[in-house]
């Protein structure tokens, strides 16, 4: 399953999920001789019993079949972490970040059988920037889902929505982007629909061998708003049309929904009316699947957030799996998504493939997640080097590409470098990672006034401030009344109190807890020393799923307040 609707009526597809082969490998040697395993895909090679830890490199074999000639067009939604794509031997895709989709296109395939072998890398080396030893663990292998596609000489990319209201009316801008890979230019017609609505994007012609943007602005009266309480949604359809043709020759369809998000005077709202983010960190983690998620335990997590009384998911740290996001939109959870890099000092910002391995994400997760209306911020470089003049260069550089690529959305970063971070006047939220009783012998009120003085002093003052990260480790089934650390009585002291304090101030506009799940994390690099059973202990339910005590705190504070008394004012629609 690609996404949670059908994303084309006209275009043919094949979905390439199934069994694989696969075979670890030693250097870029892909005529693979024997493949010693067959794996699943989408999957982890580490939930194979020889393959539990391997990391290294590896080669997917995938034998296809085509009926008449065509065209095809691949889309991976997630090859952790480098991924070198060959069609019958011939490379097509080279691709970096485990975390968000690419594609490649094969032109005028012949009929009959044919070889798609992709070589995966998950291993750390200066080559990667981005994928090094960490809290978290990068695995291996197709770990989100594979498409293939037969596309015409001139095919529909993907489409931008953009919703705004006005005058007491919804409109949205609506830019196609189109391809076309045949050596002539060509005349098409664009027509689309939403709901009951449909309307002309126009006449155009296609330069021959290039990618084309087309833009329009279309009125939408009396549609139904997206909000937390009534997520609305609907389908996108653009149809592509060759000159003198009435049946489409290319399609494309995502779901979308009209809602808009800003910030005045220290709050977000949505739709005009102030909201207040409860929720967690999520990392894509499961003892079974490693980071390769089936749509049951998507919704096995959202279920247990939202019985909680959850409403926000923070992807911590990096892009998530699109199916999840179209989960969080039909349920109206607010989505603070964010790019991959996390815990990153000044000198591996330096590292010369960071810069464009970075470009690269956020570009991909921009386009390819731009018309989920659950995601109400972009964030960037999880507790980096913002404390650097250096740094600071870089926030800037990424802050501004991604306004380059949607204006619609706040922008924001968690900080934990308290009072000397040097980039909150580049942000629209400001958010802190802080953990008292756990790192630090601090008070969470003393914790609260020297994050809002520093907040307000130096490039914050009038932002909503989000407190992005606080929590202590809680193993499961440790239990001590002397609230010794590491206990589920001192994991559930330590939320309780902290949510006390931040859910009670006026200038507070969110607290996200570190973390939904406890997760795996890597071996390298001393970081299982630091942590029991080599894992971040400090989920409030286990890797398993099962509740911890502090669980019960996170219910009683999330169901005991809302954004019900929050909402005034706003679009009433």
């Amino acid at each position: 399953m690609i996404r949670l609707f059908e994303t084309h009526k006209v275009r043919e597809k094949i979905e390439l999920e199934g069994i694989w082969d696969f075979s670890p490998i030693k250097d870029n040697e892909i005529n693979v001789q024997t493949y010693k395993y067959r794996l699943p895909v989408p999957g982890c090679w580490e939930m194979h019993p020889e393959l539990l830890t391997y990391r290294g490199k590896g080669v997917y074999r995938k034998n296809i079949t085509i009926k008449q000639k065509t065209s095809l067009r691949f889309e991976f939604k997630g090859v952790s972490h480098t991924a070198d794509v060959y069609f019958d031997n011939n490379k097509i895709a080279h691709h970096y970040n485990a975390y968000t989709p690419f594609s490649a296109i094969v032109p005028e395939v012949e009929q009959g059988k044919h070889e798609l072998t992709v070589l995966v890398d998950n291993s750390f080396s200066e080559a990667s920037a981005l994928h090094i030893p960490n809290d978290y663990y990068t695995y291996g292998g197709l770990i989100r889902p594979v498409v293939m596609q037969m596309v015409e000489e001139v095919f529909l990319e993907r489409v931008e929505f953009t919703p705004f209201f006005k005058e007491n009316n919804w409109s949205a801008d609506i830019k196609i982007f189109i391809e076309n890979i045949s050596p002539k230019n060509c005349i098409c017609i664009l027509k689309g629909n939403i709901g009951n609505y449909t309307f002309d994007m126009g006449v155009y012609e296609i330069p021959a061998s290039q990618k084309f943007e087309i833009s329009k602005t279309v009125p939408f009266p009396d549609v139904k708003a997206w909000s937390e309480s009534s997520p609305n949604l609907y389908l996108l359809e653009i149809q592509l049309f060759g000159k003198d043709s009435l049946i489409p020759s290319d399609d494309y369809i995502d779901r979308v929904g009209f809602r808009t998000v800003t910030i005045e005077n220290e709050k977000i709202r949505v739709n005009g009316k102030e909201i207040f983010l409860k929720g967690f960190n999520r990392h894509e983690d499961h003892p079974s699947v490693g980071a390769s998620f089936p749509l049951q335990l998507m919704m096995q997590d959202l279920d247990i957030m939202q019985d909680m009384g959850a409403n926000t998911v923070r992807t911590s740290h990096y892009p998530n799996d699109e199916r999840f996001l179209d989960l969080c939109d039909e349920r109206g959870l607010y989505v603070w998504e964010e790019n991959h890099a996390r815990g990153l000092d000044l000198k591996k910002m330096q590292n010369p493939n960071f810069v464009k391995q970075c470009e690269d994400c956020n570009r991909e997760m921009v386009q390819y997640h731009y018309n989920h209306p659950s995601i109400i911020t972009w964030g960037i470089l999880n507790e980096c080097a913002s404390e650097t003049e250096e740094g600071r260069l870089l926030y800037k550089q990424q802050f501004e590409q991604i306004r380059g690529l949607d204006k619609s959305r706040p922008l924001t970063f968690a900080s934990n470098k308290w009072v000397t971070d040097l980039c909150l006047d580049l942000v629209d939220i400001v958010s802190y990672n802080t953990y008292p009783g756990w790192y630090w012998d601090t008070s969470p009120i003393d914790d609260y006034h020297k994050l809002v003085n520093y907040k307000n002093a130096h490039g914050g003052k009038n932002k909503p401030l989000i407190i992005s990260e606080f929590g202590g480790d809680g193993i499961y089934g440790y239990r001590d009344e002397g609230l010794s650390k590491g206990s589920e009585e001192k994991q559930a002291d330590i939320i309780g109190a902290v949510l006390d304090v931040f859910m009670g101030k006026p200038d507070v506009s969110g607290v996200i807890i570190w973390q939904f799940c406890d997760c795996r994390i890597s071996q390298e690099n001393g970081w299982a020393l630091n942590r029991a059973c080599s894992r971040n202990n400090k989920g409030i339910v286990d890797r398993f799923r099962r509740p911890k005590l502090a669980a019960k705190e996170v219910k009683k504070h999330f169901k005991g307040t809302g954004t019900a008394n929050l909402e005034k004012g706003g679009i009433n629609i």
